[in-house]
C-alpha cells in the first residue's frame, strides 16, 4: 500500500473494522451465543448493539460509494443474529480493500444529506474528516461501551488493537 492520503484512511477503516469484529467475538464468548447482547443499549433512545454495527460500517462502506461517485447508501439497521453482523463487517472489509480512488477527490465538493430537506456540502476532505470518520469512531466508541456496561471483559488495550503489530518488550526508553 502507498502512502497516499486515501489508502491511509482506508487503512484505518480497515484495522478498525478488525477491532469492531474483535469485540463482536468477545461478546459472543461472553454471551455464549446467545444473540441477545445485538439488543443491548446505553440508553433507552440510543440504538442497540447491532445497530451499532450497522452504523459503524456505513461509514467506510459510504467512503467506498463516495470514492467512486456513487450515491451513500446504508445498511439495514436491524442486525438480528451474529452471522448477519459478521457478514456487514466481512462484506464493508471487502468493499473497502477492493476500491481505489485518487487523493483528487477529496478536493472535490461534496453534498450530504443530513435529512428531510437538509444537507451540508463540503470539501471531500471536510467529508472524510468531518463527517464519517467522526461518526464511525461514535459508533465504533458506543459499541465497545455497550459491551462493556453489559459485563463483557474487554479493555483499552482491545479498543487499540491496531497497535498490536507496533508493540515491542524491552526496558522503557530514558
Amino acid at each position: 500500500m502507498s502512502n497516499s492520503r486515501i489508502e491511509s484512511i482506508q487503512c484505518v477503516f480497515d484495522t478498525r473494522l478488525d477491532t469492531l469484529a474483535h469485540l463482536l467475538r468477545r461478546a459472543e464468548e461472553t454471551f455464549a451465543g446467545s444473540a441477545s447482547f445485538l439488543q443491548l443499549r446505553l440508553a433507552p433512545d440510543m440504538a442497540p448493539f447491532g445497530t451499532q454495527i450497522a452504523f459503524t460500517c456505513n461509514q467506510p462502506r459510504n467512503f467506498v460509494l463516495w470514492s467512486q461517485k456513487r450515491p451513500a447508501a446504508n445498511l439495514d439497521p436491524a442486525v438480528e443474529t451474529i452471522q448477519q453482523a459478521h457478514a456487514y463487517i466481512e462484506r464493508t472489509k471487502e468493499q473497502l480493500l477492493s476500491s481505489s480512488a485518487d487523493d483528487a477527490r477529496l478536493a472535490t465538493t461534496t453534498r450530504v444529506d443530513l435529512g428531510p430537506d437538509i444537507y451540508a456540502e463540503m470539501s471531500g476532505e471536510d467529508y472524510v474528516h468531518e463527517f464519517l470518520l467522526p461518526n464511525f469512531y461514535f459508533h465504533l466508541v458506543t459499541a465497545y461501551d455497550i459491551l462493556r456496561m453489559a459485563g463483557v471483559a474487554i479493555g483499552k488495550a482491545d479498543y487499540m488493537l491496531h497497535l498490536m503489530p507496533l508493540v515491542k518488550r524491552g526496558p522503557a526508553s530514558q
